[in-house]
């Protein structure tokens, strides 16, 4: 009983757009990492010699019914990329970890909350010229064993395929985003993941308007669980940071048992830039 309850807490709190309960036989069977969670941001350009924080929040709701109500929201309140002085095969080398916080309720359930498992990610990044930019990263998670059944108490894989068109103000960027599941110490299980961020945007000046979508799947769960969610995103640039609102919905779920709404905040902040780099425009 006590491994049932942590399987269906566990579906629905791991960092996915939309909360799921457990599914027959074992555990939700969703995204380690957030579907949408890239969105607005170039994943395929290196960043300028330096070190950057990104902060990421995000609320969303589902199935708005009384009594019926799943919600989630996430954190990420310190996302730290270094982007380092070394190459690789002319490929700028980056390195980045983030802990999320996350949050939720599950059908009208107790609030839950607390600390999921933390990335440590490693990122090579090219200038292909012509606007064209692109890139591959690799990471791992590190087991959670928080005191609430929030995160996986086991190690997984990710890795991350990224091609970014920025010229004359657009960023045209696609993201693909792997993970693997298995069988973490409670005996919980997970499906491998996929997730397929993507976002369309131009800058008028210090604003940035656009669109952004995001679509995820499951990969060898019994459950198939699939979304695909659209939104319109708003940017400013304040110069000591960079802000993005976005609203993304669900036009396509299934198996997740609602249509996910979820209002988002990016803001990025360069801590440090070397002088003889710029920052790409």
């Amino acid at each position: 009983m006590k491994k049932t309850v942590r399987s269906a807490i566990l579906g629905a709190l791991a960092l996915a757009a939309t909360p799921a309960a457990s599914f027959a036989g074992g555990a939700g069977t969703i995204s380690e990492l957030q579907p949408g969670i890239s969105t607005g941001i170039p994943l395929g350009a290196p960043l300028p010699q330096g070190i950057f924080d990104v902060t990421i929040g995000n609320y969303g709701r589902s199935n708005p019914s009384p009594g019926n109500v799943d919600q989630l929201g996430a954190v990420a309140p310190a996302w730290l990329i270094w982007s380092t002085p070394w190459t690789i095969a002319g490929g700028r080398v980056l390195l980045d970890t983030v802990q999320p916080w996350v949050g939720a309720t599950v059908k009208g359930g107790p609030y839950l909350s607390d600390f999921g498992n933390r990335l440590f990610d490693a990122q090579l990044k090219w200038d292909l010229g012509g606007g064209f930019f692109g890139g591959f990263q690799a990471g791992v998670y590190v087991p959670s064993a928080g005191v609430t059944p929030i995160g996986r108490d086991m190690t997984s894989f990710q890795g991350v395929a990224a091609l970014s068109y920025l010229k004359d103000g657009w960023d045209l960027s696609a993201t693909m985003i792997y993970g693997n599941g298995g069988t973490d110490s409670n005996g919980v299980w997970y499906s491998d993941w996929l997730n397929l961020d993507l976002t369309a945007t131009r800058k008028f000046g210090k604003w940035e308007l656009g669109l952004v979508g995001y679509y995820s799947t499951d990969l060898n769960g019994t459950s198939k669980l699939s979304q695909f969610a659209l939104g319109p995103l708003v940017g400013y640039d304040f110069g000591w940071v960079n802000a993005q609102f976005k609203f993304t919905r669900d036009v396509y779920e299934q198996n997740y048992g609602g249509y996910d709404n979820r209002a988002w905040l990016n803001l990025t902040f360069p801590l440090w830039v070397a002088q003889k780099d710029a920052p790409l425009k």
